[in-house]
């Protein structure tokens, strides 16, 4: 019987590979416009992420299903480590946040690794990715071997990347979860966020 559901699961995983590959066949660059550079209202910046379906089909695929909810606009980094990376991805909203946290993801397997400027979604554990994710600042290679798949890479802007502001890890997430932009507006109003997220046309300078 194990060995039956073994067979399943795998077979689920094939297919979902298979729709996402179709879904997102296609590289395609995402330029973020952001504020609050360095903690400083007003202070903006851009950078442009260049996804890569072919380095993992579904985390290429679900970043193009949040782009297409227009999820990213006020999105806030919460979790940025000094020479480590910067994490976001939790909507703003409380009741959105918690539609997208039952969306997981089976994994992807590792094809590039976590060096500076790859992205990748984060993980609780085997098939857990929703939607937050993160940007490497420096070279993370010990992640490859945990699961850890990156999907883009920021090809334009890493030095607006850089001015992301280094909250550590202070915001609580269960309270991000359950209380939104209101708590990090009220505790953090310092966090780096992001304005805006669209697609860029073919034909468009970085």
């Amino acid at each position: 019987q194990e060995s039956v559901m073994a067979r399943t699961l795998a077979l689920v995983a094939c297919c979902a590979l298979l729709v996402a590959s179709a879904l997102a066949e296609d590289t395609f660059r995402i330029k973020f416009d952001c504020d609050n550079l360095n903690g400083k209202e007003g202070q903006t910046g851009s950078f442009v992420m260049e996804v890569h379906p072919d380095w993992a089909p579904l985390g290429a695929a679900r970043m193009k299903e949040m782009l297409d909810s227009n999820f990213f606009t006020g999105v806030r980094f919460f979790r940025v480590i000094n020479n480590f990376m910067a994490q976001f991805g939790i909507h703003g909203d409380p009741k959105e946040a918690a539609v997208w946290r039952d969306k997981k993801l089976v994994d992807d397997p590792v094809k590039e690794s976590n060096k500076r400027g790859y992205v990748s979604f984060a993980t609780s554990g085997r098939n857990s990715r929703t939607t937050q994710m993160f940007i490497n600042f420096g070279s993370n290679t010990n992640l490859d071997g945990m699961g850890f798949s990156p999907f883009a890479q920021v090809v334009s802007g890493m030095d607006v990347v850089d001015q992301i502001y280094k909250i550590g890890e202070k915001p609580k997430q269960p309270l991000i979860q359950s209380q939104g932009n209101e708590y990090l507006n009220k505790e953090f109003p310092e966090l780096t966020y992001i304005k805006s997220a669209r697609i860029m046309a073919d034909d468009e300078e970085l």
